[in-house]
């Protein structure tokens, strides 16, 4: 492991040189670092480390980004994620698998009381639809791996979140 800073990231460089594969679940919140914050973490640090990877040597990288991704959205989260993804694959890796996930469900260590409040729903509704408005974060984490260990289907694999619940079975 090896920490870090994301302000100077292309100090780091090193760090990127030698892997294969990259994951890349990089991201925060709105709330947490205001909009221009929230585009910085979530856009550019995340195209600059797959820029990094790739002058590295990796060949296959995995991207978590969120369900309805959309770089034409008018709301601010659904487009950073769109054109972040926009962005990963125009660093032209072999193999790029993007996961867009629908609400994650985790225990957080910050207080997020309305989120806690939805996840408690969406958990309820996951009994009836498992598969149709929530993934718990470590099936996310599952399918990202099982879809490094599965031959692909094509340079760019676009995972929405039906899918990544069956691969994150696998």
């Amino acid at each position: 492991q090896v920490v870090v800073d994301f302000e100077r990231l292309s100090e780091h460089a090193a760090a990127f040189q030698g892997h294969d594969v990259g994951f890349c679940c990089l991201g925060t919140t709105r709330a947490k670092a205001g909009a221009a914050g929230f585009v910085r973490v979530d856009r550019d640090y995340v195209a600059q480390a797959a820029e990094l990877a790739r002058a590295g040597g990796c060949k296959h990288f995995v991207l978590e980004s969120s369900r309805g991704a959309n770089q034409h959205s008018p709301f601010l989260y659904i487009r950073v994620k769109g054109e972040v993804e926009n962005l990963v694959k125009a660093v032209g890796f072999d193999r790029c698998t993007i996961l867009r996930p629908a609400v994650l469900l985790c225990k957080r260590q910050e207080s997020r009381p309305m989120e806690w409040v939805a996840q408690q729903f969406l958990g309820l509704v996951a009994l009836v639809f498992p598969t149709a408005y929530s993934v718990p974060v470590e099936t996310v984490a599952r399918a990202m791996v099982a879809s490094v260990l599965q031959p692909g289907e094509g340079k760019v694999e676009v995972l929405e979140n039906g899918a990544i619940h069956e691969l994150g079975k696998a």
